[in-house]
C-alpha cells in the first residue's frame, strides 16, 4: 500500500477513535457535532465557529495604534456588561407589562434600579471614561436605542435631557447613533473578533 494511502487510513482510524471515544464517555451530541443517519449511512456534522477576516491592519501613526488597542481593551470590558444589562432590560421589560399601574411599575422599578446599582457600581466606578462612552455604544448596538432613549424609557424624559446637559459638558453626546458601517466600523470589526474568539 502507498505511504500516502496508508497515511490517509491511519488519519481515518484516529479521528472515528476520537469520535467513538466521545460517544463511549457519554458525551452528547450538542450544537458543535451532530449525527445524521440515511439509510445505513451515518455521518457526523461538525458546526465550527464563524470565522472573520478582515485585511491586517495599517497604521498610519503611533497615535492610531494606540486608538486601536484601546478599543480592543474597552470592548472586552464593556460587552459582557452590554450584554448583561440587556438581559436586565428585557427581565424588566417583562416584569413591568405584567403590573396594573403606573404606580406599582414605579414602586417596582425603584427596587429593581436599587438592586442593579448595587449589582454594578463598584465596576463602573472602576472604568475608565473610554469605557463609560464604549459602554453607551455598545447599549445602542444591543438594544438598537441611544442612551438618551433608553434613560428616557425608564426614566422619564427630564432625567434624559439632564443626563444629556451633563454629557455635553463632557463633549459626548446621549444621541449620538451606533454607525457599524461609518465612524464605528473598527469598533465592529473588534467586537466581531472578540465574540468569535480571534482576539
Amino acid at each position: 500500500m502507498p505511504v500516502d494511502n496508508r497515511m490517509k487510513r491511519i488519519g481515518y482510524i484516529w479521528l472515528f477513535l476520537a469520535l467513538s471515544g466521545t460517544m463511549l464517555a457519554g458525551t452528547t451530541y450538542s450544537d458543535s457535532c451532530k449525527m445524521s443517519v440515511t439509510g445505513n449511512d451515518t455521518i457526523y456534522v461538525a458546526y465550527l465557529r464563524e470565522v472573520w477576516v478582515y485585511p491586517p491592519m495599517r497604521f498610519k501613526n503611533k497615535r492610531q495604534e494606540k486608538f486601536y488597542w484601546r478599543t480592543v481593551r474597552d470592548v472586552k470590558k464593556c460587552l459582557p456588561y452590554a450584554k448583561m444589562i440587556t438581559a436586565d432590560m428585557a427581565y424588566a421589560d417583562a416584569e413591568l407589562a405584567k403590573l396594573p399601574d403606573n404606580k406599582a411599575r414605579r414602586k417596582w422599578w425603584r427596587a429593581y434600579e436599587r438592586k442593579l446599582f448595587k449589582k454594578y457600581e463598584k465596576d463602573f466606578r472602576n472604568m475608565y471614561p473610554s469605557q463609560g462612552m464604549m459602554l453607551m455604544k455598545l447599549m445602542d448596538r444591543e438594544t438598537d436605542k441611544t442612551s438618551y432613549e433608553l434613560i428616557k424609557q425608564y426614566k422619564g424624559k427630564v432625567a434624559a435631557n439632564f443626563w444629556q446637559f451633563i454629557a455635553k459638558l463632557f463633549r459626548n453626546d446621549l444621541k449620538e447613533e451606533y454607525d457599524a458601517s461609518d465612524k464605528d466600523r473598527i469598533t465592529e470589526r473588534v467586537i466581531n473578533l472578540v465574540e468569535a474568539g480571534q482576539l
